[in-house]
């Protein structure tokens, strides 16, 4: 917690609070009495005509999420739009955020990445997002819920590969804070076998596919094949390319050798 955020949250009027009872202890603990309002996506009306009331009469409101940064993953942007739409200025205050902070210490590559939050609960929506992602060439960022991170792990040797480079990053700036880089392979038995890690706040960070590797994932190479049939083997070879990131004289190639087979 920085002391800007201490002096933010100790001048502001209200604090809209995503649980107001998680927050009281971080309150607590920084003596800061400010009134709090329970606020989420489905807050009532009453709630935010509360916050813009305030704001309309000069006063401060601070928005909380119950860990890291506001919004990222957490409720708030539609109150940040409606807000904004009224007239009201939004300033950020930089602090924690674990998406970010794993990536800092992970020791994968951090020129590009993409955050993609929580994948689908249900075993089939979640393997499909994954098969999706799979020809991403950057760093793929996840945080994913404690009583799911086997499956989930699973899920990604099953789709990545098992040798893809991943890391495991549970409890940042906590008490129990673990960061172990391994193959995706290594990190579902380090987590099966340990129940330890199956508990808390976990950010899976998985490396981008090698930019260089020559087989193709199979809902690449479907989609490859079936344009194929529909066009010229290097324009199929090149709107695949676009869309991908892959190159197309690897796509290209494939389909060559498919065709000579």
């Amino acid at each position: 917690m920085s002391q800007r955020g201490v002096e933010v949250l100790r001048s502001a009027d209200l604090i809209a609070a995503e649980d107001t009872r998680h927050s009281q202890r971080l309150l607590q603990h920084h003596a800061i009495d400010t009134p709090c309002i329970a606020y989420h996506d489905h807050s009532h009306e009453r709630a935010l005509g509360r916050i813009s009331d305030c704001l309309a009469n000069g006063g401060a409101v601070a928005l909380v999420s119950d860990a890291g940064t506001p919004l990222i993953s957490d409720p708030g942007y539609r109150l940040v739009r409606q807000m904004q739409d009224r007239g009201f200025a939004i300033r950020p205050v930089p602090g924690a955020c674990a998406a970010i902070a794993a990536l800092s210490a992970s020791g994968l590559a951090t020129d590009r990445f993409l955050f993609e939050g929580f994948l689908p609960a249900r075993t089939g929506s979640r393997a499909n997002r994954l098969s999706q992602l799979a020809a991403e060439t950057v760093t793929l960022i996840f945080y994913e819920a404690p009583h799911r991170i086997k499956e989930c792990l699973q899920d990604m040797v099953d789709t990545f590969g098992a040798e893809r480079e991943a890391v495991l990053a549970r409890e940042i700036t906590k008490t129990f804070e673990t960061i172990r880089r391994g193959s995706l392979a290594q990190l579902a038995a380090f987590v099966a076998a340990d129940s330890n890690q199956q508990k808390g706040e976990i950010v899976l960070l998985v490396a981008g596919r090698e930019k260089n590797a020559q087989e193709l994932q199979p809902d690449i190479a479907g989609l490859l094949e079936r344009l194929a049939l529909e066009l010229p083997a290097k324009r199929a070879a090149a709107v695949v390319a676009d869309y991908t990131g892959l190159r197309k004289k690897q796509l290209y190639d494939h389909l060559l050798a498919l065709k000579q087979s």
